[in-house]
């Protein structure tokens, strides 16, 4: 429960903050792959804020595996 802590909560102020900066740039109504996606604005920005705290997470998660020490990874099961 510990290493979910260390991974979401940081993870959920960055993404925070992504949000407010890349959105203040851009509006999620403007946005198209192959057409209008006709998304509201909350769901825009809904989707972009799961999206950049995904972004964070795998960020944090990579962290915490690295930072392992070697008696750890060399560890019997």
């Amino acid at each position: 429960m510990k290493k979910a802590i260390w991974i979401l909560w940081p993870s959920f102020l960055v993404a925070c903050v992504a949000e407010l900066v890349f959105f203040s740039v851009f509006d999620p109504v403007d946005f198209q792959l192959f057409g209008p996606l006709g998304l509201s604005r909350r769901a825009g920005y809904s989707i972009g804020f799961f999206l950049f705290w995904g972004i964070a997470a795998s960020s944090s998660a990579l962290t915490c595996f690295l930072q392992r020490s070697a008696g750890e990874v060399n560890r019997a099961p």
